[in-house]
């Protein structure tokens, strides 16, 4: 049993200790780390095309080519942007969040195991 996670007797796992062990809190840090600016930008992006689509409407109604206009190309930017951000999430969880969270996860499996 590792040091990171504790078991009584009757096989129950301490979660509250897991919780609060060094590389747990790592593993919410990191995935904080990117997830709340992107939320940010997201949600920046999203507000200034509503209100770009609610106060400018001149400006989104400009056609850029033939019958596409302004507006258009930023609602398909939010379409891209959201694909974007995604694949870029999935990339950084395989990359630094998965490895953590199969060892916090294998000790989890060892613990109940053992007991």
């Amino acid at each position: 049993m590792s040091d990171h996670t504790t078991a009584d007797s009757a096989g129950a796992i301490d979660y509250i200790a897991v919780e609060q062990s060094s590389r747990f809190r790592t593993l919410k840090r990191t995935q904080r780390s990117f997830i709340f600016p992107l939320a940010a930008f997201f949600l920046i992006w999203y507000f200034v095309y509503v209100l770009l689509a609610a106060f400018a409407t001149e400006f989104m109604a400009q056609r850029v080519w033939g019958d596409i206009t302004v507006g258009l190309l930023f609602g398909l930017g939010q379409f891209v942007t959201t694909f974007a951000i995604t694949m870029g999430y999935v990339a950084f969880a395989n990359r630094r969040l998965d490895p953590i969270a199969s060892e916090i996860r294998g000790d989890l499996e060892n613990a109940q195991g053992e007991a």
